[in-house]
């Protein structure tokens, strides 16, 4: 694949980023991340703009994480279910073949 230069600008410093993603993709997360500095540098005029990034960087890493547990969470449900519907296949093929052997067994005793 192609590497993109994709020119974002965040708190006013111009980044080149090169990158395999869509550039539409990482301007969109560039104005994402300047937008929540940004934010965090307005509620508090006592903070500098490391701090703002170190913020913003910590929240993204809180967001990730809590997004990878949620994912994990579900893998684990989606693999029980998956083990429970295998079981249920598997139990109902067993009746089905117990109800064709009492069929079986009802037409012997009938001749």
């Amino acid at each position: 694949m192609q590497k993109n230069t994709v020119k974002i600008k965040i708190c006013g410093t111009e980044y080149f980023i090169n990158t395999d993603d869509n550039a539409g993709y990482v301007e969109a997360l560039g104005a994402a991340l300047d937008d929540r500095i940004t934010k965090a540098l307005k509620a508090s005029r006592f903070i500098s703009m490391t701090q703002a990034a170190v913020l913003s960087a910590l929240e993204y890493a809180d967001e990730a994480k809590k997004a990878s547990d949620v994912a994990d969470n579900l893998r684990s449900q989606l693999k029980d279910y998956l083990e429970d519907a295998a079981k249920a296949k598997s139990e109902r093929d067993f009746y089905k073949r117990e109800v064709e052997r009492l069929k079986a067994d009802k037409s012997e005793s009938k001749k």
